[in-house]
């Protein structure tokens, strides 16, 4: 599930430096001279190291000192995730020279602690769901029933929380978690196509019919995730699984044909899906 967190983390991060590209927005070393609140001074500024992630941490706590929303303190903590892990790695390498980098890395590092946990605790009692699953996935018990209580609604009714949602299924209810997959994809926008979550849906579909075993399905997805260049089995290992004659293999590849097309327009509808036995 961390990789799931970690995966969206990642797409927030690209969006942010994206912005940060292209707009008229200040360097990070302005903002930091304007605003104290940014705490730019327990973020190593002066390290090369993981400066592309320290700039987006810098971009995402200045839209939260502008709009100190529960979103955008999300936003922030998985902003300090993303820069973390760079700093968790560089904690480790041994300069060549002044010796007191590796030790402001390790405060740098220290102080992200710190800052998520500040922030999990601002976020205890909100009631976002995007916030509600990221407390669930650090063992928030509370969170996971105030977000599954949600279920059916229009909070969850995008392809990220319905994706969402479909992590506590996969290892309860299979059946439901491919419906609940399904539907994500019929939410599909361009940004969650730009930002490549069909990517993590086609995989995981493929993944839960096969164990399911919708053996048509799964062959169905596979091919799905091969038009859209997905690290899926080879074509010699797939006719070892699945062992269709000609003719419904030439069926099936029209099927999928169908879908990836639908998908890549954002108009997917689970109709599209035959009841394949």
């Amino acid at each position: 599930m961390f990789l799931i967190i970690q995966r969206l983390s990642l797409l927030i991060i690209s969006t942010l430096l994206l912005s940060a590209c292209f707009d008229s927005t200040p360097t990070t070393e302005k903002l930091c001279e304007a605003h104290t609140g940014l705490e730019c001074n327990q973020l190593n500024m002066r390290d090369g190291q993981c400066r592309h992630q320290r700039d987006a941490l810098i971009f995402s706590r200045f839209d939260q000192l502008k709009n100190d929303s529960d979103l955008n303190k999300l936003n922030t903590i998985k902003a300090t995730h993303v820069y973390q892990i760079c700093l968790t790695s560089a904690a480790q390498i041994e300069p060549i020279t002044a010796k007191e980098i590796k030790s402001k890395r390790s405060e740098a590092l220290l102080h992200s602690y710190d800052a998520i946990d500040a922030l999990s605790l601002d976020l205890q009692h909100s009631k976002e769901p995007k916030v509600l699953f990221y407390l669930w996935t650090t063992g928030d018990k509370n969170a996971l029933r105030e977000f599954l209580q949600l279920e059916g609604s229009k909070d969850l009714e995008s392809t990220e929380m319905q994706y969402a949602l479909a992590t506590f299924y996969a290892q309860r209810d299979g059946n439901k978690t491919i419906l609940i997959l399904n539907h994500s994809l019929e939410l599909l926008t361009d940004q969650n196509f730009k930002d490549g979550l069909h990517t993590m849906i086609i995989k995981s579909l493929a993944s839960i019919n096969h164990r399911q075993e919708n053996k048509k399905l799964a062959y169905v997805w596979a091919l799905v995730g091969k038009d859209f260049k997905l690290q899926v089995a080879s074509k010699k290992q797939l006719d070892l699984l699945y062992q269709f004659s000609d003719t419904e293999k030439t069926q099936l590849k029209l099927i999928s044909e169908v879908i990836t097309e639908n998908i890549e327009k954002q108009t997917f509808k689970s109709s599209l899906l035959p009841n394949l036995k």
